[in-house]
């Protein structure tokens, strides 16, 4: 007993001592639950668009206009819009090294037009899609028109004929290619083949702001204005969603970006939604909150671009 005394009193004092240590483990951050991620975020009300560390701070940071889609890039630049036409390539260190004006390049002088989605391709190809001229097309580095699919419109509209557009570049994908495209004022999500034809449709019931094609063959769309995710096979029938009220503690105003994780969950942009909402939230298959961001200090109401990073942060490469 006068052994075990001493050593029960040893424990004690070490227990504060093991429990700073696994608080000086975990990155503290005010804005997320759960496992803490960086992420790349943009918000218009703020204009605001920001590498997030895991910790909360701010890597990085662009003053921007209108935004509706952004991208980090392989060699760690960062592809973004400075407003409704103007898409720029810009380095960590703030040098545009590439950049497209699309009221004024291939035919667009004097036309109303407005861009929502982009994406870099291989070989420095870029895809921009058009609202207003209601095309895709794929310019190379000096910007020269490579490709021109036009758009089916049944409500034309220079701010609402699309939200974001993805050319289907997986290899595992049977319709690699293709490219899914969100029609906003149309309601309906459509995948165009490689020559422009139309090859599936699918009616949202909402204004709709994103797709993605799964591994599975499976859509998962971003509803907007529905409030909702909701995720179809190939036939269009529903086969798992999460809808305006079905998280606990949340609640889904404007869905914009959505994303399937390596770990099987969804990522859900919440647009605003409110301070007293998240503006990201990570949900498993059961619908249960695994991770949310909310930094109503850096960002506002006003935030339809957020994608989780997985790559090293800077001094870590």
């Amino acid at each position: 007993m006068r052994r075990l005394i001493p050593a029960l009193f040893l424990l004690a004092a070490a227990l504060p001592l093991l429990a700073d240590d696994d608080e000086k483990a975990a990155p503290k951050n005010p804005y997320q639950t759960g496992t803490p991620r960086r992420l790349l975020a943009a918000d218009y009300e703020k204009k605001l668009l920001a590498l997030v560390a895991a910790d909360g701070s701010i890597e990085w940071q662009e003053t921007i206009q209108d935004i509706h889609d952004a991208q980090l890039l392989d060699n760690g630049n960062i592809l973004f819009q400075t407003g409704w036409t103007r898409v720029v390539e810009m380095t960590r260190d703030k040098k545009v090294v590439w950049e497209y004006d699309a009221s004024t390049a291939n035919g667009n002088a004097c036309k109303p037009v407005e861009v929502h989605a982009f994406q870099r391709l291989a070989d420095g190809v870029t895809m921009i899609a058009e609202s207003g001229p209601g095309r895709i097309i794929e310019v190379d580095a000096d910007g020269k028109l490579l490709k021109e699919i036009k758009l089916k419109l049944d409500n034309p509209d220079p701010h609402r004929d699309t939200r974001l557009v993805r050319k289907l570049v997986d290899g595992k994908l049977a319709d690699a290619g293709h490219y899914l495209v969100a029609h906003e004022g149309d309601g309906a999500v459509r995948e165009y083949d490689a020559d422009g034809k139309v090859v599936w449709e699918h009616q949202v019931g909402s204004a709709v702001y994103s797709a993605i094609r799964l591994e599975t063959g499976n859509t998962l769309i971003g509803a907007g204005n529905g409030n909702r995710v909701v995720e179809v096979d190939k036939d269009g029938n529903e086969v798992w969603s999460v809808n305006k009220s079905d998280l606990p503690g949340v609640t889904l105003a404007w869905v914009t970006m959505v994303d399937r994780l390596p770990n099987g969950n969804t990522l859900i942009v919440n647009c605003h939604a409110g301070p007293d909402n998240p503006q990201v939230v990570e949900v498993t298959p059961d619908k249960q909150v695994a991770w949310s961001f909310k930094d109503f200090d850096h960002f506002g109401n006003a935030l339809p671009v957020a994608r989780v990073l997985v790559e090293a942060a800077p001094s870590e490469k």
